[in-house]
């Protein structure tokens, strides 16, 4: 029997330009550490939503192709951009799975938007089109009729829209408008609920042990024990993120003694290759289940960054730490009290806390179309709430106007076209993304992408 025409053969022009986005987006990482990408792509080829969240950088060079190269999909919601919707704070990388809880600056337990590792300054359609996508995926895996699947995205761009009304109105502020345990339902109070019942114990009873009456990091697991040179560079950049705390985080000097550092490869799909470290801190209190756990990893260039050319934008932030942290605090109206920023090696650094009330959105358990129709109200909500949130009342100076009024003004002009534009763009993104992911399967397998 003749050996089956595979999807990267079948459509070898889409192959080459995955493997070019692919080269331009990962090359340098992948070309340091081969190994994390190997599980990266393995991750990826789980699924057509794993390989979409993996691929924010393709998706921005469909949406904003090269001089010459032709995409069905560029342009897409151009009407509803202008001088103003064009450059608005946006998460990046907002994908359906990029929501989840965390215990905000005030101690209150928040499910919002999440992971801002991508934030940057672009149109505003970006988001609510990559949202768009990413729920003709799932529903598209959960077996959900093209129908069901086009009402779900009209529920979360109809939300959206009013959201965005309401705060242009003045009938809301951003910061008046968290989910919180007073104020969530359904499956999103689950969702608050279960991370409510975790504990700082418990998470560094996982990461810690206890070695002569104080706590030390677990060997294994992990964690990479530092050499001394690596150690005193990260000591050294930790001196310099403690400067970048709000004052409500250095009111007590002995919550910011170092108790041990340990280095880790980066985790996740989005950060295969970035060097990342935990470091152990006494916290509040003497007690020992009072430590804290933080995060410092390098940033990452947003694949957003490549297709916006300001150059205001690009000064606006000292390194990629620096941009994650800015655009988290802007785009969010209660951010992590432990967030900040450093550099080491020149390079920037994020950091924030291991928090043990991180609980992400979980899919699996939401099968129903009236559930998930829930769900996605909250998070076309959630969505409009961020973009209003990151203007000129966040104390930002990089967007100086009213961003909820820009966007309404614009989507009023047409918004059964911005609603129903949103329908058409899922489902053609989501069944370009579907063929993609079989592409990249064919590539991976069988040893096509550079540097593996």
């Amino acid at each position: 029997m003749a050996e089956a025409l595979n999807a990267a053969d079948r459509e070898p022009d889409r192959a080459e330009a995955i493997l070019e986005v692919f080269g331009t987006a990962f090359g340098e990482l992948l070309e340091k550490d081969p190994a994390a990408f190997r599980v990266k792509f393995r991750k990826m080829a789980a699924s057509a939503f794993a390989f979409y969240r993996g691929t924010a950088a393709l998706f921005y060079a469909d949406l904003d192709p090269a001089d010459g190269v032709p995409s069905p999909f560029a342009g897409a919601g151009a009407a509803f951009l202008d001088e103003r919707t064009g450059r608005v704070w946006i998460h990046g990388d907002l994908h359906a799975e990029n929501f989840g809880t965390y215990l905000n600056a005030d101690g209150r337990l928040v499910f919002n938007v999440n992971d801002f590792d991508e934030a940057y300054v672009g149109p505003f359609t970006w988001d609510v089109q990559r949202l768009a996508a990413s729920l003709a995926l799932i529903g598209y895996a959960k077996a959900l009729a093209d129908d069901t699947i086009s009402d779900l995205v009209r529920a979360y761009a109809r939300a959206y829209r009013a959201q965005i009304a309401l705060l242009a109105g003045g009938g809301q502020k951003p910061g008046d408008t968290a989910f919180t345990l007073d104020t969530a339902e359904g499956p999103i109070l689950e969702v608050l609920h279960r991370a409510r019942l975790q504990t700082r114990v418990a998470l560094l009873d996982e990461l810690t042990v206890i070695d002569g009456y104080d706590r030390r990091f677990r060997s294994g697991g992990g964690a990479i024990e530092l050499d001394d040179a690596v150690r005193a560079e990260v000591m050294a950049a930790f001196e310099e993120y403690v400067a970048t705390l709000p004052p409500a985080s250095r009111t007590r000097p002995d919550s910011l003694r170092v108790k041990d550092v340990v280095g880790r490869r980066g985790v996740g799909i989005g950060s295969a290759g970035l060097p990342s470290f935990n470091l152990l801190l006494e916290g509040h209190t003497d007690a020992l289940e009072n430590d804290v756990v933080i995060y410092m990893k390098q940033g990452q260039t947003p694949a957003v960054s490549r297709h916006v050319t300001d150059a205001a934008v690009r000064e606006y932030f000292r390194h990629e730490g620096h941009r994650t942290v800015i655009s988290q605090r802007a785009l969010q109206a209660h951010a992590d009290p432990w967030l900040g920023h450093t550099e080491i090696g020149g390079l920037g650094q994020l950091v924030a806390e291991v928090s043990p009330y991180a609980t992400d959105l979980d899919w699996s358990d939401l099968a129903e179309p009236e559930d998930i129709r829930a769900v996605v109200e909250y998070l076309g909500r959630a969505t409009a709430t961020m973009h209003a949130a990151a203007d000129e009342s966040s104390g930002q100076t990089l967007v100086p106007f009213s961003t909820e009024h820009a966007i309404d003004a614009a989507v009023s002009r047409d918004e059964e076209g911005f609603v129903e534009g949103l329908v058409d763009f899922a489902h053609a993104y989501g069944a370009r993304a579907r063929t993609d992911h079989q592409i990249f399967v064919d590539l991976f397998r069988n040893g096509r992408i550079p540097g593996l």
